[in-house]
């Protein structure tokens, strides 16, 4: 099969196993997550050889396909790979798997309808990553918004209700701007023979006069800011991850933060590069804040699902700051810093998800002497929590190095011609290291070597499924942090286009 073909498959694997659940006759549970095990595994399997196969010295689109959707308003079904979206949709594809795994004991009931919103959601994000068209992109978006709905609400802990609500009025309130500027931006631009004014491509070669740039990126940062979630558009994060069962915190950690920072790297700066420009100081400004006001919420947590949700914050906002940065550097350590957060804290939350199952309670001050009831259990999320703290060899230190590399590079010239805020912004992200070493090692400290106050009866330790789960989790983990060049390679093109809508200058088609 061609690539296109194969990347089609990708995107619509999930929608044939949906469309398959309801063939499972009633009751057979196990049918039903066997079926959908395999779906995410053979699209996990294609994901990857197109993955390894994908050029980071070609620009433009690869494994491109294009048809008509809504001809009459220039409408595109066009899905791609290129630089920016290639390791999320690796990543997407490789978590999908791990949370059906993750989640084979957890539901019990409504288990059909549970496995059907999780390959719902994949579909989405999925299509969201590789939507080339404006349009589609949107329709994709939304999508997403209905299964995690459904996810938190029904499987959800005691607020799930007021968690879901919250979860959605936030990213209804931005999909809303995002609606508003889409039809401003498309319905203003020079139609003239063009057949399709919602691509990408043409979109972001004829950007709107400086004059409405302003407002136009306000409405799509905002929408992508509330995703990420940047400070002060955090709180439903923290609600969110609480309620929602294993599988939904994994999702949300490991995809779906990512959106917002994807969406600013593919949309939000390079079809407004004139306004970014002039956000771009507080958009950095803003991500210091929301890497040392995330580190600082985690520390003061006693429920041990809060510590990881306040801990993606401060990660998340490593992200934006290197994608504000405008240093090569900077870029592409946000993007490795996207996968590494999606594979620790995902990771992290499945680990809480298994003790939680023994459990049953998520009080830090319950747990205490885990290293001697489970140990096997105990080395992997030391592994885990090391990486979160960016030791180095992990996947977490070559994200969050690059970043603050990438921003003190983009500082120093300003320093050195007498503009010292951009230095300092720069050096007060280096406190969220440690901040994040603080928390991290005192969780860990309490959860696995503090006195012991687990419950007396006997627990089970990790059994094979859930040691496959993070084996692979962790192989991921120290692969990215001890030879993350390959990565690199296939960002790199990507990244440089990037930075030249920063820097005002956008770099030439095919330019390494």
């Amino acid at each position: 099969m061609s690539d296109d073909v194969l990347l089609g498959l990708v995107l619509w694997l999930p929608v044939a196993g949906l469309l398959a659940l309801p063939l499972v006759p009633r009751g057979r549970d196990g049918a039903v997550r066997a079926l959908t095990l395999a779906v995410t595994l053979l699209d996990l399997l294609i994901a990857a050889w197109l993955c390894v196969r994908f050029d980071g010295s070609v620009a433009g689109l690869q494994a491109e396909t294009r048809l008509w959707w809504i001809r009459a308003w220039g409408v595109e079904y066009r899905i791609g790979l290129d630089g920016v979206n290639v390791l999320l949709v690796g990543l997407t594809a490789l978590l999908g798997p791990l949370v059906v795994a993750g989640a084979w004991t957890a539901v019990r009931r409504d288990v059909k309808l549970f496995h059907a919103m999780l390959l719902l959601i994949q579909f989405a994000m999925l299509g969201t990553l590789l939507a080339q068209d404006l349009f589609l992109f949107y329709v994709f978006w939304e999508t997403m918004l209905i299964p995690m709905f459904l996810i938190i609400g029904i499987w959800g802990g005691e607020r799930r209700v007021y968690a879901t609500l919250k979860f959605v009025l936030y990213t209804a309130f931005g999909s809303i701007l995002m609606l508003a500027a889409l039809i401003y931006l498309v319905y203003t631009l020079p139609r003239a023979g063009v057949a399709a004014p919602f691509a990408f491509e043409y979109l972001i070669a004829h950007p709107p006069p400086a004059a409405a740039q302003g407002w136009l990126f306000a409405a799509f940062a905002l929408s992508f800011a509330i995703k990420v979630p940047i400070v002060p558009l955090h709180t439903w994060l923290p609600d969110a991850h609480v309620e929602a069962p294993t599988a939904g915190s994994v999702i949300l950690a490991g995809v779906l933060l990512k959106m917002g920072t994807y969406g600013f790297m593919k949309l939000g700066i390079p079809l407004f590069p004139a306004a970014a420009r002039e956000f771009a100081p507080a958009i950095m400004a803003l991500a210091v804040v929301s890497v040392i006001y995330g580190a600082c919420l985690a520390l003061v947590q006693t429920d041990i699902k809060k510590i990881i949700a306040y801990s993606s914050i401060s990660h998340l906002g490593y992200v934006m700051l290197g994608l504000a940065s405008a240093s090569l550097l900077g870029i592409q350590g946000a993007i490795l810093q996207m996968v590494s957060h999606g594979l620790v804290a995902g990771g992290l939350f499945l680990m809480i998800g298994m003790i939680y199952e023994r459990c049953h309670t998520r009080d830090l001050a319950a747990y205490g002497g885990l290293a001697r009831l489970l140990p096997a259990y105990s080395v992997f999320f030391t592994i885990l929590t090391l990486a979160a703290v960016g030791l180095p060899t992990t996947s977490g230190f070559a994200g969050e190095f690059l970043v603050l590399m990438g921003a003190f590079d983009a500082a120093w010239p300003a320093f050195t011609q007498g503009h010292p805020l951009a230095l300092l912004l720069s050096a007060s992200a280096v406190l969220g290291v440690v901040l994040g070493a603080w928390y991290m090692l005192w969780f860990a400290e309490r959860f696995l070597f503090g006195p012991p106050r687990a419950p007396h009866q006997p627990l089970a330790d990790l059994g094979t499924r859930e040691r496959l789960i993070l084996v692979v989790l962790v192989v991921a983990v120290f692969a990215i942090g001890l030879y993350p060049q390959p990565l690199l390679r296939k960002t790199e093109l990507a990244a440089r286009q990037y930075q030249g809508y920063l820097l005002g200058a956008r770099p030439a088609e095919g330019s390494p």
